[in-house]
């Protein structure tokens, strides 16, 4: 079940990345391919330390050399490491079902509401340390009764492995943001933007 839950995960990330990432790095006039292939140091970097924070610095000069203003950099980046952690808000919603299914915790429809509304406000405070997206499932379940909170000790074992995914997810979404952004604001255009990636 654990393993299941674990592919689950990575495979709804990668789609996430490639997907929902891919078509707004599309939109904006980039591919998602090259610029993951443009930010492969910082996300080994993330990999082998299991935090998007070691990355911090490499991605925001990867950014200016983009083409990102140096305000955007400075105002995305860090506000989206406390605030649009999408790996993190993917993490607890699959894991959150997964605990209600190994309990045999039925979940009606107002339960699943609450407990995504919960998972979203909580998962703000999942940056910093490794593994506080563990910490903040806890408090997610603590805060809405039904799925007993011993059962986080189903996951102890896999979490390494899940905050990686985590953090990589996190680390790509921030990145493709302040893209995003400095193309809205029209800091870079299309063209430069590819040359750089080139």
């Amino acid at each position: 079940k654990l393993a299941s839950l674990m592919a689950g995960f990575y495979m709804t990330s990668f789609l996430f990345v490639i997907v929902v990432l891919g078509s707004i790095a599309w939109f904006s006039g980039f591919s998602i391919f090259r610029f993951l292939a443009f930010i492969k140091d910082e996300l080994f970097l993330v990999l082998g330390t299991s935090s998007s924070e070691t990355a911090l610095p490499g991605i925001m000069e990867k950014m200016r050399r983009l083409g990102c203003s140096e305000s955007t950099v400075g105002l995305v980046i860090p506000t989206g490491y406390s605030f649009n952690l999408d790996g993190t808000n993917i993490y607890m919603a699959m894991a959150a079902v997964f605990l209600a299914q190994a309990t045999n915790t039925p979940l009606d429809l107002p339960h699943q509401i609450s407990l995504l509304i919960v998972a979203m406000i909580t998962s703000k405070g999942a940056s910093g340390v490794t593994g506080a997206g563990f910490v903040t499932l806890a408090a997610t379940l603590a805060a809405v009764p039904g799925i007993p909170i011993e059962s986080l000790g189903l996951l102890i074992g896999i979490d390494r492995f899940m905050s990686e995914c985590r953090a990589i997810t996190n680390l790509i979404g921030n990145g493709v943001a302040t893209v995003v952004i400095s193309r809205w604001e029209k800091e870079v255009s299309a063209k430069t933007l590819q040359a750089n990636l080139g």
